[in-house]
């Protein structure tokens, strides 16, 4: 079926988070020429009723908008907020001829932002020149996402417009030869479909050959036309696995929560069999403020440790807040916890003394590997 492009003048294009999404992608900021996408994946989250921008949400595929002044957006605005880890880039097939999300890294290198890219397409790879010159000046890291590792049957299914996954993992392997961070986001694991032993194990193997150095794994959530349009497609093509969605999601949001821990855990063992990591390094920026963030990471990597160990929600909850209040800190967490008068770390918004141990022995650390 044929796709429309309306092309139209933007009013903004950055994003900008109140906190960054710690252990996993670690951007503050986003910024995306196109609306809609041509790949069309049927399991796509974009497909949310609050992330869907049209009224017909069958447009998602058929109708790309175009940001025409995409580029003067995010140039005007970048000049406006400090810098930090930007995620931007989509290479459906409009990129071809618009050619914004070139534009889009070009400003980034201008102005001396680090860029993270999540894609499925290999066209990515048309411009290392400028994820070169953006790693060498500060930071780049391109992702692939898949579900599978090379199931055609499945592929066919779930996202018959999308690249082949092995030109994914190809284009993943000329991207990590120019000493681009570079790996796989496994997302979304489908329940009872690319949750398999084999398949887990085939993804992560499959990274680790192709000059990955990660998995993320991503659990698959479901909601509103999202969420109708991929029972439809499952009672179509696996009826017989509708009970066992029925069963397992309960009308929630997410699946059963030992369900996903069970998936991640393996993902976790997988990685250490292989000798890569489970979650993406962060870009750290140079400054007095560098330590706040390396001792934030540090956080926001428990939080994903006690995820996976099922720990009360409490307790999760406090450690995940105690990483944003470094994280977002205007000053240095070394100066603040050298300053006895104020209680040092103590004084600080949702750090309490468990935490503050913790924190000091990462200072701590932090200064012998300085030394």
């Amino acid at each position: 079926m044929a796709v429309t492009y309306i092309p139209y003048k933007a009013k903004r294009l950055l994003n900008t988070y109140k906190h960054i999404d710690g252990g996993w992608f670690w951007n503050k900021y986003s910024a995306y020429p196109y609306v809609g996408c041509q790949f069309g994946c049927e399991f796509c989250y974009e497909r949310e009723p609050k992330y869907l921008p049209y009224p017909d949400p069958d447009d998602f595929d058929k109708v790309i908008k175009i940001k025409l002044n995409a580029p003067d957006l995010l140039r005007r605005e970048l000049s406006r907020v400090p810098v930090d880890l930007i995620s931007t880039g989509d290479y459906q097939p409009v990129e071809k001829e618009f050619k914004l999300s070139r534009r889009l890294l070009e400003i980034a290198l201008e102005a001396g932002f680090p860029v993270f890219i999540l894609e499925r397409s290999p066209l990515v790879t048309r411009d290392l020149d400028l994820i070169e010159a953006i790693n060498e000046k500060s930071f780049a890291a391109v992702l692939f996402s898949t579900s599978f590792v090379d199931s055609k049957t499945t592929k066919k299914v779930f996202e018959p417009k999308s690249p082949a996954v092995k030109l994914r993992f190809k284009a993943m392997e000329k991207i990590a030869s120019r000493g681009i961070l570079s790996g796989i986001a496994f997302m979304p694991i489908l329940p009872f479909i690319s949750d398999s032993e084999a398949n887990l194990e085939a993804v992560v193997k499959m990274t680790k050959d192709h000059g990955g150095s990660f998995v993320l794994a991503g659990s698959f959530t479901l909601s509103g036309y999202q969420k109708e349009r991929y029972m439809s497609v499952m009672s179509r093509s696996y009826p017989e696995l509708i009970a066992k969605y029925d069963e397992l999601y309960k009308g929630n949001y997410e699946p059963n929560s030992v369900y996903w821990i069970q998936i991640a855990n393996k993902v976790r063992e997988l990685c250490r069999k292989y000798g890569i990591g489970d979650r993406m390094p962060r870009w750290i920026p140079q400054g007095s403020l560098a330590v706040n963030k390396k001792v934030a990471e540090k956080l926001f990597l428990k939080v994903y440790d006690l995820e996976l160990g099922l720990e009360s929600k409490n307790r999760i909850w406090a450690y995940r807040k105690a990483a944003w209040a470094i994280d977002e800190l205007e000053e240095s967490i070394e100066e603040i916890y050298a300053n006895r008068e104020i209680k040092g770390l103590l004084a600080l918004p949702n750090i309490g003394k468990q935490l503050s141990g913790e924190i000091e022995a990462a200072l701590r650390e932090n200064l012998e590997r300085a030394n």
